[in-house]
């Protein structure tokens, strides 16, 4: 199944497009191992987490595990379908095909 080349600005930020990778590799990951996998603070997880969410992409459930609550993400379909619509975007960017809608080829 081939997949259409969308840019998609939501996922194109670093931190939200290394969510997108590393949850679209697995089902769903707990939120402590994906702050561990980016190096980045809780806060900063939480807020991007929030945009993915928001953008119907991610979706989290919580559950308790060792008597403690825990936070696992996953990525919804549209999730999946958008990430992978970006990467094959990028793909046909470096590879020298178009470049995402809205950005101007004016370097010389």
């Amino acid at each position: 199944m081939s997949v259409e080349p969308r840019f998609d600005a939501t996922i194109h930020a670093p931190n939200r497009l290394r969510i997108c990778a590393l949850l679209d590799a697995v089902q769903s990951a707990e939120f402590a191992t994906v702050q561990e996998k980016l190096d980045v603070s809780a806060s900063v997880l939480s807020k991007h987490v929030a945009v993915l969410v928001d953008a119907g992409y991610v979706q989290q459930r919580r559950a308790t595990r060792n008597t403690r609550q825990r936070v696992w993400l996953s990525l919804t379909d549209a999730g999946r379908n958008a990430y992978q619509g970006h990467v094959a975007a990028l793909r046909a960017i470096v590879a020298g095909g178009t470049e995402p809608s809205g950005e101007s080829a004016a370097r010389h």
